[in-house]
């Protein structure tokens, strides 16, 4: 009888007492649902004009953020960053685009859509040397076996 007395006893303290632990499952679960969608979208992110690059079997180059990416689409509309050009203001959009901080032209990435004529490529870097771009990368995807 002595027993069950001093167990009831027990029971109500703990009752009233606070919790000291903290319960991270539901974190941990919210973070890793976080996660998975950072890493779905963020490759969306680097560019959202839909292209299908050439396959090639160069180096990749660093990414710089005074970088500006210019996309030819398959149909030869002119992309700078995310805003189309319109027809025949390639030339005045070139212009608008400003130096970095030390007077420098920023560097250009030419993304250019597989089943272009090389004659439009060609048109849109002979624009870019004419306004001044010096540096200009080309890019592809993947690796394409060797000849």
């Amino acid at each position: 009888m002595g027993a069950s007395l001093s167990t009831s006893g027990k029971s109500r303290r703990s009752r009233r007492a606070p919790m000291a632990e903290i319960n991270v499952t539901p974190f941990v679960d919210v973070m890793l649902v976080l996660l998975i969608i950072f890493m779905v979208t963020a490759p969306l992110l680097a560019s959202g004009v839909p292209i299908e690059l050439p396959e090639s079997r160069a180096n990749p180059i660093d990414q710089t953020p005074e970088q500006v990416t210019i996309s030819v689409d398959g149909a030869g509309v002119i992309y700078i960053d995310d805003a189309a050009v319109e027809p025949g203001g390639f030339p005045e959009a070139l212009a608008r685009i400003d130096r970095g901080g030390d007077g420098q032209r920023p560097a250009i990435v030419l993304r250019g859509d597989r089943t272009l004529d090389y004659g439009r490529v060609m048109a849109v870097m002979g624009e870019l040397n004419r306004a001044g771009f010096s540096s200009i990368s080309l890019v592809t995807s993947g690796s394409v076996s060797p000849p």
